[in-house]
C-alpha cells in the first residue's frame, strides 16, 4: 500500500498539480492539507472520477484536511479530540479497511505557531498562536498514546509545522527562533515521537538536503533552501510494513505548485487498490 501526504496550499489554485500527481503516483491513501475549503465547496468530482473515496474536513479559506482511499473508509472522526471549542480544521482519521488488516489513517495540519509571543519570563502568551501549537501538540501527544495502547496498526502524517533537527533545513540557523524550530516545539515533537512512534523517512535516509517545503520567494526551490516539515509516524505495528518512504521533490518544479511537496510509505502486506 502506498500511503501519502500533500499540503496542496488550496484545492482550487492547485486542481492541476494535485491531479496530475495523483495520476502520476497513484497513491492508494493520500492525506490532504490545507484545502482551504468548505466540505459543501470542495471539487469532489476531481477525486471521485479518478476511483478515490473521500472524505473531508473543511474550513472556508483556511485551514482543511482530507483523506482520499481507494479502498474503504470507514469510522471517520473529525477534530483533534481535547479541546471542544477548537474549530479549526486541523484534524481527520479513518480507518482503511484491507483483505489484510485495518489500518488507521490520522491526517493532520499542525498549527505553524508564529508569530512567537513570549511573556518576561519566557513563558508562551496564552491565547497567543504559539501558545496554541503546544497545546495542540499536547493534545496530540495524548491522542498517539491512545492509539498506542490500543495497539493499532496506524499511520500519524500531514503538515507538522517542525523541523524536527538541524540537518532538516538548509539554512537552520536562520530558523532557531521560529516556532517551527524553537526548543520547545522540537521538544513536544520528541516527546510525540518517544512514546513508541517511528518517522518513516529518517528510517530509510539519512543526511541533510532532503527537504518538502520550499518558499515561493528568492528562488527557494531553484537554490535547494527548504526545510523537511511533512512527516509520516508510524505506530509499531505499522513500523513493521515498512517497505520505503521518499519525498516527490519534482512536483515542486510543475506548474502552478504548491510549496510543499507530497511524501510516501509504502507498506506491505496491505494490498494495493491498483
Amino acid at each position: 500500500m502506498k500511503i501519502a501526504t500533500f499540503n496542496i496550499n488550496g484545492i482550487k489554485a492547485r486542481a492541476g498539480a494535485l491531479t496530475r500527481w495523483l495520476d502520476e503516483a497513484q497513491p492508494d491513501v493520500a492525506v490532504l492539507q490545507e484545502i482551504k475549503s468548505t466540505d459543501e465547496t470542495f471539487p469532489r468530482e476531481l477525486i471521485e472520477e479518478r476511483g478515490y473515496n473521500l472524505e473531508t474536513h473543511g474550513q472556508k479559506g483556511f485551514n482543511g484536511v482530507a483523506i482520499l482511499s481507494k479502498l474503504p473508509l470507514e469510522d471517520v472522526s473529525r477534530g483533534l479530540p481535547g479541546d471542544n471549542d477548537d474549530t479549526q480544521a486541523r484534524w481527520i482519521e479513518a480507518t482503511v479497511s484491507t483483505g489484510s488488516g485495518a489500518l488507521r489513517v490520522c491526517g493532520l495540519y499542525l498549527p505553524n505557531g508564529n508569530p512567537v509571543e513570549l511573556d518576561a519570563a519566557g513563558t508562551p502568551v496564552a491565547g497567543g498562536k504559539y501558545a496554541y501549537k503546544l497545546g495542540w501538540m499536547a493534545r496530540l501527544e495524548a491522542r498517539v498514546a491512545a492509539l498506542l495502547a490500543a495497539e493499532e496498526a496506524a499511520v500519524i502524517l500531514g503538515d507538522f509545522n517542525i523541523i524536527p533537527q538541524a540537518e532538516d533545513a538548509a539554512k537552520p540557523d536562520s530558523w532557531r527562533e521560529d516556532a517551527l524550530f524553537r526548543p520547545e516545539s522540537r521538544a513536544a515533537f520528541r516527546r510525540i515521537m518517544h512514546l513508541g512512534l517511528t518517522e518513516a523517512f529518517r528510517a530509510r535516509t539519512r543526511g541533510p538536503g532532503h527537504y518538502s517545503f520550499w518558499d515561493y520567494q528568492a528562488r527557494a526551490f531553484e537554490n535547494n533552501n527548504g526545510i523537511r516539515i511533512d512527516h509520516i509516524l508510524l505506530t509499531p505495528q505499522a513500523a513493521d510494513r515498512l517497505l520505503d518512504c521518499a519525498i516527490d521533490a519534482e512536483v515542486r518544479a510543475g506548474e502552478k505548485p504548491s510549496d510543499h511537496v507530497p511524501v510516501w510509505a509504502e507498506l506491505a502486506d496491505y494490498p494495493s487498490a491498483a
